[in-house]
């Protein structure tokens, strides 16, 4: 049975998209049977990132009305064995996606894979409810600024109260921080907030600290998850962070500031 893992963020920009596409990939990368969909409806990011736009033909909106099967919708990723990709809409609004629909298509992928990563928008409008759900666990990402860290903080407030889980008073979803586009010389200066700070605000376990890399935005314009570049520090950040969520111990990586030279 799967495990359904929502990597969310109450403010847009703070890398997301590029998060689910590299911790979905790495999970594949070990083994693990996974899918990603994007939730995304209206916009769809998600294909662009993992270099599958020109094989996009049937997405959710279609699974869910029933113009097209699950098997006609899912896309193989091309370097990758395990790993399966669910567009989103480009041309349907948002309120296309219905609950019923959503929970339809999660069961039947449930029975077949080992992960299914939704990768959702960014706030609390319909399509990021829905995303979260049906979730087990939660990654929350957010960047080391006053606002984006208040408003992951809001996004938690969702996941201990509008969630299957928080419905039946069965076990919360697990959260999980993901802090993207760190930079330890920025936060010496006081230009951004520490680590500390940031843990002691939101108070969830810290699954990962993810450099800020030319890397990243140079994987996403060639349609690549950053996660394959595995010389760069993002991308060795991301390979912690997936075995992390597998429950290794992996120490934190990228958070103290450059030693200048004398």
């Amino acid at each position: 049975m799967a495990k359904v893992i929502v990597v969310t963020s109450g403010k847009g920009g703070v890398g997301k998209t590029t998060s689910a596409a590299a911790i979905s990939t790495g999970l594949a990368m070990r083994g693990k049977k996974t899918v990603v969909i994007d939730f995304d409806v209206g916009l769809r990011n998600l294909d662009l990132i993992m270099g599958c736009e020109r094989r996009v033909v049937y997405d959710l909106v279609n699974v869910i009305q029933g113009e097209a099967g699950l098997n006609q919708a899912l896309i193989r990723d091309k370097r990758v064995e395990n790993l399966f990709i669910l567009p989103a809409s480009q041309t349907r609004d948002k309120e296309a996606l219905t609950q019923e629909g959503v929970k339809e298509v999660l069961e039947k992928l449930r029975e077949e894979f080992d992960f299914i990563i939704c990768d959702s928008p960014a706030g609390i409008e319909r399509g990021a409810q829905l995303a979260m759900y049906f979730a087990d666990e939660a990654v929350v990402v957010t960047n080391p600024e006053v606002s984006s860290v208040r408003d992951s903080d809001r996004i938690l407030g969702l996941l201990a109260s509008k969630t299957q889980r928080a419905e039946q008073a069965s076990d919360p979803v697990r959260e999980h921080l993901l802090i993207t586009r760190y930079n330890p010389d920025r936060v010496t200066s006081g230009d951004m907030l520490t680590l500390e700070d940031i843990r002691e605000i939101l108070a969830i376990e810290l699954l990962g600290l993810i450099p800020e890399s030319e890397a990243v935005l140079r994987a996403s314009n060639q349609g690549v998850p950053v996660i394959h570049e595995s010389a760069s520090d993002a991308g060795m950040a991301y390979l912690d962070t997936v075995s992390r969520l597998l429950g290794e111990d992996v120490p934190l990586r990228f958070h103290q500031a450059s030693k200048k030279a004398c």
